[in-house]
């Protein structure tokens, strides 16, 4: 096991070894399940002695760590998780920086020192909507925030991707009341409304808050909006949103659907595309920070992405239109 730890690893003679790090165990084990069913869609095993191995991962860091020893100690090379942004320090430190961490999660500050982000940021929503609604000439944007850290981090990045389009990003609003909400954001513009206005969040908010800005302003919301169906949610009509692209996340949605019965969401393309990455450089022996940062990155199932060297996750995400009975892709996906 030296070999993996210290110095350069060397190649295998065959296909790689990695481990799939997933929570079965703590307190969202359904979580877990997601994972593990996409890991073994068409036909693909978990096994010690193959590919992909798999390891509950729990939710404490210390289970994590446990299961990322086993992983090297059974020849993982590569790491696919852990979930849980809190989890990742400890699973690094066990592993070493010669074995990629390729986390699930969606926390951009844990990238890094061979760690890489595969987790749909709050960071590649507000890039995707907000620079087609800049293209759509909206250059005013208010944004509503759910409290706590997504929030924040939505907030951050809407603000941060303004800069980049020249839009004018008013300071972001924490409230749930949609009254209290529209007052605040006319009264920050000047006395209108501006002309788009984000709702990143997903939670039981989002309706009422949706529907106060209908009809009076672009409403533009990000990935987190895929787990409501939108397309079932009168108050979203006509709203655009940050989506995986559906071209390539539906035939993949379709086969889950058959294989589990039950719908995939975004979870379960970011574990599907994650341990196909491994298993793919494993085949071409290049389970290693350089493999994950090749310059023509990677096409998975919610479209194609591509790794820096501090880690960070360049994704394509589609920007989907809220119609009457159906959703339509209105900005094509790249990375």
């Amino acid at each position: 096991m030296g070999s993996i730890l210290e110095g350069t690893p060397a190649k295998s003679d065959g296909p790689g070894r990695a481990a799939l790090l997933a929570p079965v165990s703590g307190r969202a084990p359904q979580l877990g399940q997601i994972m593990r069913n996409a890991a073994t869609l068409g036909g693909n095993t978990l096994s010690d002695t193959g590919e992909m191995a798999f390891f509950d991962s729990g939710d404490t860091p210390e289970t994590a760590a446990t299961a990322a020893r086993l992983a090297v100690a059974a020849g993982a090379r590569m790491i696919v998780g852990p979930l849980f942004g809190a989890q990742v320090a400890a699973v690094s430190q066990v592993v070493g920086s010669n074995v990629p961490v390729l986390t699930l999660s969606n926390d951009v500050s844990v990238a890094g020192g061979g760690v890489f982000v595969l987790g749909v940021t709050p960071e590649q929503s507000a890039r995707a909507v907000l620079t087609f609604a800049a293209r759509r000439g909206l250059n005013t944007v208010g944004v509503v925030v759910p409290p706590g850290a997504f929030g924040s981090r939505s907030a951050e990045a809407a603000a941060l991707v303004g800069k980049g389009t020249g839009q004018t990003v008013l300071p972001p609003l924490i409230e749930t009341d949609p009254a209290i909400a529209v007052a605040k954001l006319t009264k920050a513009n000047g006395g209108t409304l501006p002309k788009a206005v984000y709702l990143p969040g997903a939670g039981a908010e989002l309706e009422a808050l949706a529907s106060a800005f209908r009809g009076k302003t672009q409403v533009l919301g990000s990935s987190q909006w895929s787990s409501r169906d939108p397309g079932n949610l009168p108050a979203l009509r006509d709203a655009w949103y940050a989506a995986p692209d559906p071209l390539a996340f539906e035939p993949f949605a379709v086969a889950y659907q058959e294989a589990h019965g039950s719908s995939a969401g975004i979870l379960a393309g970011v574990a599907f595309d994650g341990v196909e990455t491994a298993r793919l450089l494993g085949r071409i022996r290049e389970q290693s920070a350089s493999g994950l940062t090749r310059d023509k990155g990677f096409s998975g199932v919610l479209g194609p992405f591509k790794f820096s060297g501090l880690g960070l996750c360049s994704r394509g995400l589609a920007v989907l239109n809220v119609g009457a009975g159906a959703i339509t892709m209105i900005g094509s996906a790249s990375a």
